[in-house]
């Protein structure tokens, strides 16, 4: 679709418009692709680029910007990742030892926000689904029942349960034993795989009472999903974003929010190293006028989260996608080890 001189225009033009952040004409790209090329010939291969959707005329310039499209066809067929240099390296291994997991989470953002001058972004990982030590049930009145739910990691959780019938306290002790007694060490996905078999064996059906807490014991439960961003104010000295306000003020809204982002990590966990989503790519409106560059973190061999770095559309991929590769390697690394 592209031949490899037009592929070498492209590379060249994207390349100094990162660097420079200003529409680049056909005298620049004489100048830097190394074709022996006449101004010409180069403003029709300008043209051609134009007409595939690579790159636009943002005004009566006569120079030429990326498209999203450009972008992600640099991204995907003619970037060369850099290698981190040494300090880069040095700086993240000796942030990134075996500490604390929310230090070792906050210190990860922070790096990626240093080492890129955007933001940094780490979801906090999903914990597992904890297994029951115990539950008891106390009456508070007729037909509300107070439920405890103690975890194996000593998480204690309380909830109101409104039932249809009264429970007396002897069925609500026999209840808490019959459960203590068959799911203490179980998660709650194995208690209700096998409760309605074994609750067969109990003369007094308390089938809607155990429904009913482990539909409270799920929602005490369920890991809250969360992440932690570092330098969101550096997106304030982009040039590319501080010049749209109303864009600018949605992207800190998303941030506030967190569902959009937390979205985003999520579909990011599923793929295989890094991850970039340049401008609507994401198919989040906060986000089209940036990129976000992810990658999924491991523990102990298995994924836990995602961590990256938002900025603009003009970045330099060649940096960002290492930093945020070996970053999240290292993090991996690290939690697995403490």
């Amino acid at each position: 679709m592209i031949n490899e001189r037009a592929q070498l225009l492209l590379k060249t033009l994207i390349e100094r418009y990162i660097a420079e952040g200003q529409p680049v004409g056909s005298r620049t790209l004489s100048k830097y692709s190394g074709l022996d090329l006449s101004a010409a010939t180069i403003r029709n291969a300008m043209a051609d680029l134009e007409e595939m959707g690579f790159i636009i005329s943002p005004h009566t310039s006569a120079g030429r910007i990326p498209t999203p499209r450009g972008y992600r066809f640099f991204v995907d067929t003619l970037l060369k990742i850099q290698p981190l240099d040494a300090a880069q390296m040095h700086q993240l291994e000796n942030q990134l030892h075996p500490a604390d997991r929310q230090q070792l989470i906050a210190s990860a953002s922070r790096l990626l926000s240093d080492l890129t001058q955007f933001a940094g972004i780490v979801m906090t990982p999903k914990r597992h689904s904890p297994a029951f030590r115990h539950l008891e049930f106390l009456p508070l009145s007729e037909k509300r029942i107070l439920l405890i739910i103690v975890t194996t990691d000593d998480n204690v959780q309380n909830r109101i349960l409104l039932t249809d019938k009264a429970y007396t306290a002897g069925e609500l002790t026999q209840a808490a034993n019959f459960f203590n007694q068959n799911y203490a060490g179980h998660t709650l996905e194995d208690a209700r795989t096998r409760m309605q078999e074994e609750l067969k064996r109990l003369h007094i059906n308390m089938t809607a009472l155990m429904s009913a807490a482990l539909d409270a014991s799920s929602q005490a439960l369920q890991p809250s999903e969360g992440y932690v961003l570092s330098g969101e104010k550096n997106l304030l000295h982009v040039d590319d974003l501080s010049s749209n306000m109303t864009s600018l003020r949605k992207l800190f809204d998303a941030f506030e929010q967190k569902t959009t982002l937390i979205q985003l990590l999520d579909v990011s966990q599923g793929a295989q190293g890094v991850q970039i989503f340049i401008g609507g790519e994401s198919g989040h409106v906060p986000l089209d006028e940036c990129s976000v560059v992810t990658a999924p973190y491991e523990v102990d061999g298995q994924v836990v989260g995602t961590l990256g770095v938002i900025g603009p559309t003009r970045m330099a991929y060649e940096r960002v996608i290492p930093i945020v590769d070996v970053t999240a390697k290292l993090l991996g690394s690290a939690l697995s080890y403490h």
